[in-house]
């Protein structure tokens, strides 16, 4: 790590780290005189993302990070949508991110229940990420948590069978009011075994836009005017939204490396980054009240703001 650090070769460094190490690996990378493109959340805590942001502009560097999945080739068609009023007004939406966790599949799953996981700043970031390019910035919040169960059961090979306490809450439900009035409803939750509701819906005052996985590049656009009834939207010829992988589930496009390469092109031209830091610090100040919204039933309003990234 410190050859890593000190090489004049390197311009960029990626803080690919669990959440709660990111706020101090990146604070070294700004302090060798690096920029950072860090893994979401940025920090756990919006002190320690706004330490970042202010280090990174005494030392004239940039922080930038994920999600990039806005980027994606439907979310890039959405905005379009969005901003060339095809559903007017935007009024109100609602968010899912729901199933039964992690503990089915992934080897070592303890810190998604520990303090600093959980679904709303493990998954929150995609679908905040999402609402801040589509709508903009968020003015306050409140919400509602539970932790129906108290400790999870491995069942991934490795460590089949043992158990996990769980130290963070599993089940929230937040309200997020956005400086243009909207209100979107987010719920989040690894208590779900199934269910039937879409990513996201947008509402306008002309009609409704269902969008797909905000984790995902691609996926189905549908459109709904004021006659009612959801139909496809033809799909975008865009560079990311080309499917490359494929899963059992069929074919997606994965372009992870895309916020990236956005950074270092936006170093080189002098134009500001697509995931430039102040989107994913403003996205930690609103996962992070939703959190204190919920254990201390107070509506919490934001102390920062941003502006959403150029198309």
């Amino acid at each position: 790590v410190a050859s890593l650090l000190k090489s004049p070769e390197i311009d960029i460094i990626v803080n690919l780290t669990v959440p709660d190490a990111h706020y101090e690996v990146s604070k070294c990378i700004l302090e060798a005189g690096k920029h950072v493109y860090s893994e979401k959340p940025l920090t756990l805590s919006l002190p320690e993302a706004l330490q970042l942001h202010e280090l990174a502009e005494t030392k004239g560097l940039l922080v930038a990070g994920a999600p990039d999945t806005f980027l994606g080739g439907v979310h890039q068609q959405a905005r379009d949508l969005v901003d060339s009023g095809a559903i007017g007004r935007i009024t109100g939406g609602t968010c899912h991110v729901m199933n039964h966790g992690m503990e089915h599949w992934h080897p070592n799953p303890d810190f998604f229940y520990q303090p600093g996981g959980g679904p709303i700043l493990d998954l929150g970031p995609y679908y905040l990420g999402n609402l801040i390019h589509l709508i903009g910035p968020i003015s306050r919040v409140t919400a509602f948590s539970s932790t129906p169960e108290k400790e999870r059961t491995i069942t991934s090979e490795e460590r089949f069978g043992e158990t996990i306490p769980v130290k963070t809450p599993t089940t929230i439900q937040a309200l997020l009011q956005f400086d243009n009035g909207a209100l979107v409803t987010l719920g989040a939750s690894w208590d779900v075994w199934d269910h039937s509701h879409p990513h996201m819906e947008l509402y306008g005052t002309e009609g409704a836009l269902r969008i797909p996985d905000p984790n995902i590049f691609s996926g189905e656009l549908q459109i709904s005017a004021r006659d009612g009834g959801f139909d496809p939207v033809p799909k975008w010829d865009h560079p990311f939204g080309i499917e490359n992988e494929e899963y059992d589930s069929g074919w997606i496009a994965n372009y992870r490396s895309a916020g990236l390469a956005d950074l270092a092109r936006a170093i080189r031209e002098g134009r500001e980054a697509r995931c430039l830091i102040q989107r994913p610090l403003h996205a930690v100040e609103v996962m992070t009240a939703i959190l204190q919204s919920a254990e201390t039933g107070r509506v919490i309003e934001m102390a920062t703001t941003c502006t959403r990234p150029d198309p």
